[in-house]
């Protein structure tokens, strides 16, 4: 019975100690020697550079990247800023950043070693605490400690700080393709973040192979790597793009991403600021640097390309381990052959019963099938019971963390109460046979379908060994059972909170599954309890309380603000205006313009999605206010044969953010120039602006220069036509409106048009 105990309490500390191992669990402080980073000199760059947020086009935007001009000239670097018009095709923006960048001189004419992080922030509202003011500290601070020591490096290093991320990463597209130190780069580490908190996560931006990179990863030892091969190849799946992807895509410039995921109710938000930001995250992103740093600015960059993957992990001790693709399939084989032996071999020496086999898939596929339900459908039912996590649009509410606790703890138990069902003393040696043909099964289509997973092998390799065990000893060692399963634990058990945490619950699916195929190897020690149904009970009540406690915690309040949304709207064209919001469910702040009775919104003119998806919801007839109206000024209309050339002008009348120019399909362009930025056409296409989202055309974002010129021109026979959208997120400072303050329990939604008072213009040439 202690034996039982202390195997528990061995598993709990594995699963904890899988969590524990991916950061550090103290920040270096101000005292720390001058050739290391320290986390507290970090933060006081950080706490000067988030006061407002600084997104482009606001003042606060220029103070910032003055200060850190400043920072840089005050380490002896040199600075210049770079500065043009880019567009951004699949996000639609047009604007004219201004890069940061300083080059730290090597010793060699060899490849030069990129650091990356971009400094605006994300519209109105975020401080940019995190994304990415984070990733501008650390090589801040980083470098500095670099600089302390002294050294010149091999390798030329060259710090970019980007701008105009958040808006189509426009400050990577005009350094890729324009600046003359694009084509010396060898090398990228680019610094990001989609929470305020938890483990960075390193991943590979390629275009050919990672096994390089991943060497080189390695070689530079850094003290907590969190990456794996499975990571990666989701991350090449998914639409999300970095600053990095016009390095890989534009340049064949390889890179290492370094993003932390956790807190992602934070993402974006007006929450995103100094006080949020998570001490030991910052620390961790600092872990990386300097080793990395240290290693590839002596590194021969120029030898990173690969045609070869390698599959790749982090588990603590060993840190990281890799092996090359080519193992996959041998590795497989040999595990097949291994069970098949195993099994033959039990079932001579009558270890293994093959009724007892029979009746063990059962538990195996009933967990699956029953968890799969809990997990598709359980999210769908919260947000049935609880329609204000709607309103989160990142997917992951503020009590998240305690639903992973619910749903983890209810699948475990779900796999108790079925595997009890099968119980009978000295069968467990039969019982651990399907689950590990399941395993199999499993790898073998990673092994051909999602290569990067095919690190799942290694757990079910001391599954085998535990079999064999089990095969040789009716009555093994339970506390050599559970040594065996220490591999599995840590290494699967950090995928349980990453995907929902990253991805939003919708995806706790993949929880409750992991959940329960991680429990069928572990049948290897459970098997041996008689009171699997008691732990059953006792984790099923254990669930109950973590859901109780998230229904205690699903309000919103001034820790946990309800995001909304107002805007104005007025169409200039009709004299008409009115309120509108992104929201479902209402507040008494948005009722206050929208009433109790809003009207649906009327899409079938104006409407503007937000990254998710999410449409203007509801409106509600607004009193007109004396807005001064664009100015809108054509110079040039000449027709030279089938052509018809146009020069226009528009000029904003006040202070605006954004112009959205949108052009029904009809409409079509010869050529469009913006502002002396010619807008490309797409290979073998005549015209430009071809593949428009909704009928939008583009949106420029308004920094210095006000007015925009237009010069364009279209088939001579065509009436074109021009809807221009002026946007200003000036709504709640405009004296015109006198609109309220946000209770402190609100904060603006994110991923939408907020605050905002939008005038709509339509332009007409006959």
């Amino acid at each position: 019975m202690l034996k039982k105990a202390i195997a528990v309490v061995l598993i709990i500390l594995a699963i904890y100690w899988s969590f524990f191992a991916l950061m550090p669990s103290q920040i270096s402080d101000l005292n720390t020697e001058s050739t290391a980073f320290s986390s507290e000199r970090a933060l006081v760059h950080l706490k000067n550079i988030t006061k407002k947020p600084h997104y482009v086009g606001s003042e606060e935007h220029e103070v910032v990247k003055n200060y850190l001009v400043k920072a840089l000239n005050d380490l002896g670097l040199e600075t210049q800023i770079q500065e043009a018009y880019s567009q951004n095709k699949k996000w639609g923006s047009i604007v004219k950043p201004k890069n940061i960048l300083t080059r730290i001189k090597g010793s060699d004419n060899s490849k030069a070693l990129m650091l990356l992080t971009h400094y605006d922030s994300k519209s109105h509202a975020s401080y940019g605490a995190s994304d990415a003011g984070s990733g501008v500290v650390t090589i801040l601070e980083g470098i500095r400690a670099f600089l302390s020591e002294g050294k010149t490096p091999k390798n030329d290093i060259i710090i970019l700080f980007s701008d105009a991320e958040e808006l189509g990463l426009n400050g990577a597209d005009i350094f890729v393709n324009q600046h003359p130190w694009a084509k010396d780069i060898g090398l990228v580490l680019n610094f990001e973040a989609r929470g305020s908190g938890g483990p960075s996560y390193m991943l590979i931006e390629t275009n050919g192979g990672n096994q390089n990179l991943i060497n080189g990863f390695k070689a530079a030892n850094p003290d907590y790597p969190v990456a794996n091969s499975l990571a990666y190849s989701i991350y090449k799946m998914l639409p999300n793009d970095t600053d990095l992807t016009y390095f890989r895509e534009d340049g064949d410039i390889d890179g290492l991403n370094f993003a932390f995921i956790d807190d992602h109710f934070d993402y974006h938000t007006a929450l995103d600021t100094y006080d949020r930001l998570d001490r030991k995250t910052l620390e961790h992103q600092g872990s990386y640097l300097m080793p990395l740093l240290t290693y590839f600015s002596d590194a021969d960059l120029s030898s990173l390309k690969s045609d070869k993957d390698s599959v790749y992990f982090n588990v603590p001790l060993f840190k990281m381990i890799t092996y090359p693709n080519s193992w996959i399939v041998p590795m497989l084989i040999l595990a097949w052959l291994i069970f098949f032996a195993l099994v033959f071999y039990g079932i001579k020496k009558r270890s293994l019963n093959s009724k007892h086999m029979a009746l063990a898939f059962l538990p195996g596929i009933g967990a699956l099938l029953i968890n799969g339900v809990i997990g598709y459908f359980g999210w769908k039912l919260l947000l049935i019971i609880y329609p204000q996590y709607a309103e989160i649009l990142h997917g992951f509410p503020y009590n998240g963390h305690l639903y992973i606790w619910a749903f983890a703890l209810l699948s475990t138990s779900v796999c108790m109460w079925l595997y009890n069902k099968v119980y009978k003393p000295e069968n467990t040696a039969s019982l651990a046979v399907p689950p590990l043909l399941l395993w199999l099964i499993i790898c073998t289509a990673l092994a051909f379908m999602l290569k990067g997973a095919s690190f799942f092998i290694i757990p079910v390799y001391f599954g085998l060994i535990s079999l064999f065990v089990l095969v040789r000893q009716k009555r093994p060692d339970i506390l050599l059972m559970t040594f065996l399963l220490f591999p599995l634990l840590m290494i699967m058990s950090p995928f349980l909170k990453m995907f929902p945490v990253g991805l939003g619950l919708k995806t706790i699916v993949a929880t409750t599954l992991l959940i329960s195929i991680m429990f069928s190897l572990c049948i290897t020690v459970f098997g041996f309890s008689r009171y699997k149904k008691r732990w059953a009970y006792l984790l099923l009540i254990a669930a109950v309380g973590f859901f109780i406690a998230a229904h205690t915690t699903s309000n919103f309040n001034e820790e946990r603000p309800k995001p909304n949304s107002l805007i104005y709207l007025y169409d200039a064209d009709n004299d008409t205006a009115q309120w509108a919001t992104y929201d479902e469910t209402l507040d008494d702040w948005t009722k206050a313009y929208l009433t109790n009775e809003p009207e649906a919104f009327d899409a079938s003119s104006i409407n503007f999605d937000s990254k998710y998806g999410t449409k203007l919801s509801y409106s509600k007839k607004a009193a007109l206010k004396p807005l001064k109206k664009p100015y809108v000024d054509k110079q040039k209309d000449t027709i030279i044969g089938d052509v018809r050339h146009f020069q226009v002008f528009v000029s904003p009348q006040r202070a605006v953010n954004t112009l959205e120019f949108y052009a029904d399909t009809p409409n079509t362009f010869l050529s469009f120039n913006i502002n002396g930025l010619e807008i490309a056409k797409d290979d073998g296409e005549n015209y430009v602006f071809n593949h428009r989202i909704k009928n939008r055309l583009f949106s420029y974002m308004v920094t210095e220069e006000k007015a925009i010129e237009l010069n364009f021109t279209v088939p001579a026979s065509q009436k074109t036509t021009f809807e221009i959208f002026e946007v200003s997120f000036d709504l709640l400072e405009n004296d015109l409106f006198q609109i309220s303050k946000r209770p402190k329990s609100m904060i603006p939604k994110p991923f939408v048009l907020n605050d905002a008072i939008i005038i709509k213009k339509t332009i007409t040439f006959e």
